[in-house]
């Protein structure tokens, strides 16, 4: 073949190749961007899954929080750095009601299920969570509130503290009042905070800490996550000059209808402890590594009704249980400790735990399942370039 014809196939071969290989590399590029769009997609919709088996019973349906637990939705929680919010995940947070997750540290998230929870909680949107959360059945049981009409607030005004009485009473109703009562006249499972004794025996700053810290061994949470330090003092202040309102002004909670026979009492107690306290401690009360097995005879004949009605009200410090005082009326207690009590007749001896929950390495979602290690940490991060 003629030289010059050797160079001309040359040239043309290099044209070729310098045109080709950057719309091979533009491709590729979009080719991976698209893959990272569909494993971050695909991330979010897992961890909307197992924040509403793990996480809804404390942060809400749509991560608003719920009662002293923080909530979860918002730019400060979005913004936090990978690693940080991670090892919160992982190992919980001292001191607090957020108890580790980590399959190493006892809980039952694997690495890569804690990097779908985050992708969720910071990539993903709080109203597709809350319609996951619906669709699966698991809406937890909110705060008790009341609902204070706007003439009420106004006539406030006249009072001698009516300017703080009207912006700690909305407050009140929202997060109090389920626990202590409409007027502050206190119920089963929390004291009065109407009540002379009380403001007598007590400093501002001992109410104060009070409401920030909680008290240890009792249904009173720390609030100092959920509410500003000016919200915890327009409170202060409500208890102080609580005997200015007149009574009767404020109205009572509407509570849910009690059941007026054995049979319905078990049956509330049933879909309760289905929406509650399932996903933990399993269908049938077998447990899981998410918490003890309530369907055995060592719990049901060693633990009486006031008991497990004070562990459910008061939860467990230091474990995922949470405090369901304030969120369950009285009767809805009793229906629940009606309906385990229920199984005492036919319970096993000793405990056959069926291991539920997401834990593990059965519990990845199926487009993920392989021989890999369970540690996948950093999946996520290395998604979006962090």
């Amino acid at each position: 073949m003629p030289l010059k014809l050797w160079i001309v196939m040359g040239l043309i071969a290099t044209t070729i190749i310098a045109v080709a290989l950057p719309v091979y590399a533009w491709n590729e590029a979009d080719r991976m961007a698209r893959a990272q769009e569909n494993l971050l997609g695909e991330s979010i919709e897992q961890g909307q899954v197992i924040y509403a088996e793990n996480c809804v019973v404390c942060h809400g349906a749509a991560g608003a929080g719920i009662s002293a637990y923080p909530a979860l939705a918002n730019q400060g929680v979005r913004d936090m750095d990978y690693d940080t919010i991670f090892k919160v995940i992982e190992r919980g947070r001292y001191n607090t009601a957020m108890a580790p997750w980590g399959v190493n540290e006892g809980g039952v998230l694997n690495d890569m299920q804690i990097d779908q929870l985050i992708a969720m909680i910071q990539q993903g949107d709080w109203a597709a969570t809350a319609h996951t959360v619906d669709n699966l059945g698991l809406n937890p049981p909110t705060v008790i509130s009341v609902e204070i009409p706007e003439d009420i607030l106004a006539s406030l005004a006249d009072l001698p503290h009516g300017e703080v009485m009207a912006r700690a009473l909305p407050l009140y109703a929202a997060n109090c009042a389920g626990c202590h009562g409409g007027n502050g006249e206190g119920t089963a499972i929390a004291p009065a905070l109407n009540d002379d004794t009380l403001r007598q025996q007590n400093t501002d700053e001992d109410l104060q800490r009070t409401i920030a810290n909680g008290r240890p061994g009792t249904l009173m949470a720390g609030w100092d996550q959920a509410l500003t330090p000016e919200e915890i003092s327009d409170l202060v202040s409500l208890i102080r000059y609580w005997d200015e309102i007149p009574a009767g002004l404020l109205p009572e909670p509407e509570l849910p209808p009690i059941a007026s026979t054995d049979a319905e009492v078990i049956a509330a107690g049933e879909k309760l402890y289905a929406v509650a306290c399932s996903t933990c401690h399993g269908s049938d009360g077998q447990g899981s590594r998410m918490a003890p097995a309530l369907n055995v005879q060592s719990f049901l004949t060693e633990t009486n009704d006031q008991a497990i009605k004070a562990i459910i009200s008061q939860g467990v410090p230091d474990t995922r249980m949470p405090a369901w005082g304030g969120r369950l009326t009285d009767e809805q207690l009793t229906s629940l400790v009606s309906f385990l009590r229920s199984w005492e007749p036919d319970a096993p001896s000793a405990a056959q735990s069926t291991q539920t929950g997401t834990g593990g390495q059965g519990g990845r979602p199926g487009w993920l399942q392989n021989n890999q290690q369970e540690n996948q940490g950093g999946l996520l991060k290395w998604l979006w370039g962090n």
